[in-house]
């Protein structure tokens, strides 16, 4: 078992070893107080470069508030003073938008670039940064400069939300809970092959269960079709894969209950990466074992995009902004 602390730090360190030759650079398009002290620990541990964009008199106002002192006036960018580029990426984004058949005003291009989100959506797209993270704000939530700007890579259909959850000993995987309100089977074994993706490459081994109100053909529906179908999908493109669905919670997190159930289940009770097959699902269980059985929730961590832009929850705590930090370099590695 990998413990919390173990994933963390040796995601940590290795960004770390990473950063010695090639800083890498983290984008905030919020300025907020639990961003800037997030970003001092970025700093203080050479974790990363972060980037805060905003107005630099009211970002050193809050520094000194906070009793910040480790910023630089490179860890602070001015967009909206910057002429040159932002008039640049009001181009390109209108072009970005033309060749997505979605062509739009120069006026309404501006009123996009203007928001910091977007802004920092074109740095990652031209190469500027190496990620994005915001979210803190609801207005600045990352889903439409990804989609617009960002996009999924080639052989992707659809972006998805993962959730690292955490409690002492125990870490799983939840999707998705952010993004696909009712996926299709092709989609569910899309979601499935990202999260194992994901999980190895935080150094976690998935063994994935794709969830139902059934068990091996318990309970006849089409939504129990739809999730055995996708398992199936999952099993013919990457046939080393240990799945198992359709399968309930209980039989796929409790060895005990998988004896009975599902004794031949390859999961054997030991899921780590849990396949919702829709969006209410998910999203419910999420908080359910966060709010009621004190798991730690990371994330959302979106994947299946060209490049690392992810979410912050609104109650985020400065601990979680740092390991999505360091998760994002992960991600862009």
């Amino acid at each position: 078992m990998i413990f919390k602390k173990n994933l963390i730090t040796q995601m940590t360190k290795r960004v770390r070893n990473i950063s010695i030759h090639s800083k890498k650079i983290i984008v905030f398009p919020e300025i907020d107080e639990r961003i800037l002290h997030a970003a001092s620990i970025l700093i203080k541990k050479k974790i990363c470069h972060p980037l805060i964009l905003g107005n630099p008199g009211k970002i050193r106002m809050h520094l000194s508030s906070l009793k910040i002192k480790n910023f630089s006036d490179e860890n602070i960018f001015d967009y909206m003073n910057s002429k040159n580029d932002f008039n640049d990426y009001v181009k390109k984004y209108q072009e970005i938008r033309k060749n997505d058949n979605k062509a739009i005003t120069n006026e309404d291009a501006v009123k996009a670039i203007f928001q910091p989100h977007f802004y920092a959506a074109m740095m990652l797209n031209d190469g500027l940064a190496d990620g994005v993270i915001s979210g803190v704000n609801s207005e600045t939530k990352p889903y439409f400069p990804a989609f617009h700007i960002i996009k999924t890579k080639e052989n992707v259909r659809r972006a998805s939300g993962v959730f690292l959850m955490i409690k002492k000993q125990k870490i799983l995987l939840f999707a998705d809970c952010t993004l696909n309100i009712n996926p299709s089977s092709e989609d569910l074994a899309e979601i499935a092959l990202l999260t194992a993706e994901t999980a190895i490459s935080f150094g976690i081994k998935p063994k994935v269960a794709m969830l139902s109100f059934s068990t091996h053909g318990t309970a006849k529906h089409e939504i129990v079709d739809k999730v055995r179908i996708a398992t199936e999908l999952v099993r013919k493109r990457d046939p080393d894969i240990i799945i198992d669905g359709e399968i309930q919670l209980d039989a796929a997190l409790v060895p005990e209950v998988a004896a009975k159930k599902c004794p031949e289940s390859p999961l054997q009770g030991e899921a780590n990466v849990l396949i919702f097959p829709d969006l209410n699902s998910g999203n419910i269980g999420y908080k359910l074992v966060e709010r009621l059985d004190g798991y730690k929730a990371i994330g959302p961590i979106m994947q299946g995009l060209n490049k690392p832009m992810n979410d912050l929850s609104r109650g985020c705590s400065v601990e979680d902004i740092v390991d999505l930090a360091v998760i994002t370099i992960v991600q862009g590695l």
